[in-house]
């Protein structure tokens, strides 16, 4: 593939919750950096229970790659004061984008949302916050399949992409999918509204079912009947399974780099081996 046209390549990863978990991420940073991405970002856990160790992740991060690292800052548990305190710790160390999401609550994001006194409820006041600091890039979730909170109103939730856009989202990364007529349909909808928000697209390679369904299930992202079917036979065999998630996703950031897809961000689960294989199939070979 000639590099001139290849989509930005990122990468997601979670704080883990010990020293056992950590080492297990920095190893798996170590060999995701062969496919020299443009920048990772960082999340929260559900109920912004890992958010110290989010910040201090990412600030290490930055300072042993010199990688762009996007930090996530959401709405959950914060006061305004408290957002604003990370966003000073995010600059000091270096880092200047921000993925600004609501979050999901303690019980994860089917749980119903709960107010933190002195804070805010929707992530357009985090794009406001952090655009009136200045200094910073952000970011902004989409949603494919749509999102939890409209029902499936598209034009809902365009409108509220655009609203996050005009006060200063720069870009927007999705929750991972796996039909690509439901991104089209995202990015038709902005465009056809003037909105020139960069959209990349989010991708979970499938590499164990369980975890696909359990994941699918909290974020309501439906598992087309076409892609389980593939599995059909496979279901105690994980290398099969491996394989078999592999050449989907493979598929799909084809049709997604047919379509000028701007990005694709690999939602890596603290793991390589998956990425790193999609990447080669890709045939997008980067320098340092």
């Amino acid at each position: 593939m000639d590099n001139s046209q290849a989509p930005t390549l990122s990468i997601e990863l979670f704080p883990p919750k010990d020293e056992a978990g950590e080492e297990k991420l920095w190893a798996a940073i170590e060999r995701l950096r062969e496919i020299h991405p443009d920048f990772v970002s960082v999340t929260y856990g559900a109920g912004g229970s890992t958010r110290d160790r989010t910040i201090r992740i990412a600030e290490e991060f930055t300072s042993r790659t010199g990688i762009s690292t996007v930090a996530h800052l959401t709405c959950v548990g914060s006061t305004e004061a408290e957002l604003s305190s990370i966003l000073d710790h995010y600059q000091s160390a270096g880092i200047t984008s921000i993925l600004a999401l609501r979050g999901d609550p303690v019980g994860g994001p089917r749980a119903p949302w709960t107010s933190h006194a002195g804070g805010f409820d929707h992530a357009d006041q985090l794009v406001e916050l952090a655009a009136k600091r200045g200094g910073f890039t952000i970011g902004v979730a989409a949603f494919p399949n749509g999102h939890p909170a409209s029902k499936g109103n598209l034009a809902q939730d365009i409108d509220v992409l655009i609203r996050k856009e005009e006060l200063g989202a720069t870009f927007a990364t999705t929750q991972f999918f796996f039909e690509i007529d439901k991104y089209i349909s995202l990015v038709e909808g902005l465009r056809s509204k003037g909105s020139k928000l960069p959209v990349i697209a989010g991708i979970l390679p499938i590499t164990n079912l369980k975890q696909l369904s359990r994941m699918a299930e909290l974020d309501g992202t439906p598992v087309p009947e076409s892609l389980t079917s593939q599995f059909a036979g496979h279901e105690e065999n994980p290398e099969a399974v491996r394989e078999i998630g592999i050449e989907i996703a493979t598929q799909l950031c084809r049709d997604l780099i047919e379509a000028n897809v701007p990005g694709l961000h690999f939602y890596t689960m603290n793991t390589s081996t998956a990425t790193l294989q999609i990447v080669k199939n890709l045939g997008i070979i980067r320098g340092a």
